[in-house]
């Protein structure tokens, strides 16, 4: 970490032994290691506040990426809801259009040349009434 040899250790060694003495050494080099020891894990701590931090952001980005892809499916639903009742509606409108040009004879231009659509959905009508 710090790059230390052991001929430096030594020599902090013998100075820390003349400076401290002999009798409170062990209890200072044990003081020493738990101030070392609550050192590390405070460092330990915050880096991992740090990752979990960081963990936090990208999950968030993700979190909206995640609502803007949703909310972009449900706006395509709804379009294609809206399109479908639409499509229905002017099915139906047909219908009824068909439904009147049916009680009113048909024209000598109609006769000559019947619309496929009015056609179809005259059949339609047609066999729903067998049913019936």
């Amino acid at each position: 970490m710090f790059d230390i040899s052991f001929m430096e250790l030594l020599v902090i060694s013998v100075v820390a032994l003349i400076v401290i003495g002999p009798e409170r050494l062990p209890t200072v080099a044990k003081t020493l290691g738990h101030l070392y020891g609550r050192c590390r894990n405070f460092v330990y701590s915050v880096r991992t506040d740090i990752h979990n931090e960081m963990r936090m952001e990208e999950l968030k980005k993700m979190q909206s990426t995640l609502e803007e892809t949703v909310q972009s499916v449900e706006n395509s639903v709804r379009q294609n809801v809206n399109q479908v009742q639409m499509t229905v509606t002017d099915g139906l409108n047909q219908q009824d259009h068909s439904t009147t040009q049916q009680a009113t004879p048909p024209t000598d231009s109609q006769v000559a040349s019947p619309d496929p659509a009015t056609h179809d959905s005259a059949v339609y009508q047609h066999r729903s009434q067998d049913k019936n």
